[in-house]
């Protein structure tokens, strides 16, 4: 039997097509999909040809989480993407505005961090 594969993970933001325009310049994805979504809201699928992440504003627009998600059961702790090139992916994170933090260089790869505008932290990793 195969390995199964995370297709995609679904998160709420304030401005999907903003967090998607982003992601694609800093990640060179894609909008795979966009359009309306439950309960009136929209929701963009930005990623490559086989995983992205599914982009969600309710109608009525989200909620503000009063504390870090890892304090809460089911929580997301960050989003993890691997990339070629870190050096080079850092200064696209950097002109986009967001601060990277908690730089790491231990096995098996170099990492760094980031929060974007919805507090949603990214690790940006290179294996290479």
């Amino acid at each position: 039997m195969k390995a199964a594969i995370v297709e995609h993970v679904n998160v709420t933001v304030t401005n999907p097509e903003v967090t998607a325009s982003w992601l694609c310049d800093i990640f060179g994805w894609h909008i795979r999909w966009s359009g309306p979504a439950m309960k009136g809201g929209l929701t963009s699928h930005v990623g490559n040809d086989t995983s992205y992440l599914a982009l969600y504003r309710p109608g009525t627009g989200p909620k503000d989480i009063s504390s870090t998600s890892d304090e809460f059961k089911g929580g997301l702790n960050h989003i993890a993407v691997v990339v070629d090139d870190l050096d080079a992916v850092e200064k696209k994170v950097i002109a986009k505005g967001f601060t990277t933090h908690s730089h790491a260089n231990y096995e098996p790869g170099r990492r760094f961090y980031f929060n974007d505008h919805d507090g949603i932290e990214f690790e940006v990793v290179s294996y290479s």
